[in-house]
C-alpha cells in the first residue's frame, strides 16, 4: 500500500487527505514550511505547502508528500483567504491546486498586518478555540456553508485527480 505524509499534526488537514486518498495508508508528520508562521501572499502560501510536500516526500523512498498551506494575500486594499496544496509522488512530481478565496473584514486585516496569526485572531473575534483546528475563517465567514476542512478536501482532490491523469494518460 502507498503511503501519504502529511506535513501537519491538524487533524483538519489529515482527515482532509484521509478522505480523498482512501486507498492510501496516510499518516500526519510534523515538518517545517519555511515560510512565515502566516503566510501573507499567494507565493508564500504555495511555497509552504511545497515545502511541506517536499520534506514528507522526502522522509522515507516510495513515501508521497502533501503539503496543505493556509494563508492571506491582497487584492489592491483587500485582504483574502488562501489556501494552497502540493503532492510530490513517488517520482518527484509536484502537483500544485489553489483553493477558494473570500475577503476578510477590515479588523480582521488589521490585526493580521499588527503580526498575529490569523488563528489566534479568529479564536479572539468568533470567541472560541482553536478555530484553525475545526471551522477555520472560511467557516466563521461564511456561516458554516464552507469549512476549513471542506476546502482542503476540495484541494487534495484536485491534486490527487491531477496525479491520477499523469498516471493515466503520460
Amino acid at each position: 500500500m502507498v503511503r501519504i505524509y502529511i506535513g501537519s499534526q491538524n487533524p483538519t488537514k489529515i482527515n482532509s487527505v484521509k478522505e480523498v486518498f482512501t486507498e492510501f495508508e496516510v499518516d500526519g508528520v510534523d515538518v517545517e514550511s519555511k515560510v512565515s508562521a502566516q503566510p501573507f501572499s499567494d507565493e508564500e502560501t504555495q511555497e509552504g505547502a511545497i515545502n511541506r510536500a517536499r520534506e514528507c516526500a522526502n522522509m522515507r523512498k516510495g513515501v508521497m508528500g502533501l503539503g496543505l498551506e493556509g494563508g492571506v494575500m491582497e487584492i489592491e486594499d483587500d485582504l483574502y483567504l488562501c489556501n494552497w496544496g502540493a503532492l510530490v509522488d513517488e517520482k518527484e512530481n509536484l502537483y500544485l491546486a489553489s483553493g477558494a478565496r473570500i475577503p476578510l473584514p477590515e479588523e480582521i486585516k488589521l490585526e493580521l498586518e499588527k503580526g498575529r496569526e490569523l488563528g489566534d485572531v479568529m479564536d479572539d473575534y468568533a470567541d472560541k478555540r482553536e478555530v484553525r483546528r475545526n471551522e477555520g475563517a472560511i467557516g466563521i465567514f461564511t456561516n458554516s456553508m464552507v469549512e476549513r476542512k471542506d476546502m482542503f478536501v476540495h484541494i487534495t482532490q484536485l491534486l490527487k485527480g491531477q496525479y491520477e491523469f499523469d498516471r493515466k494518460f503520460r
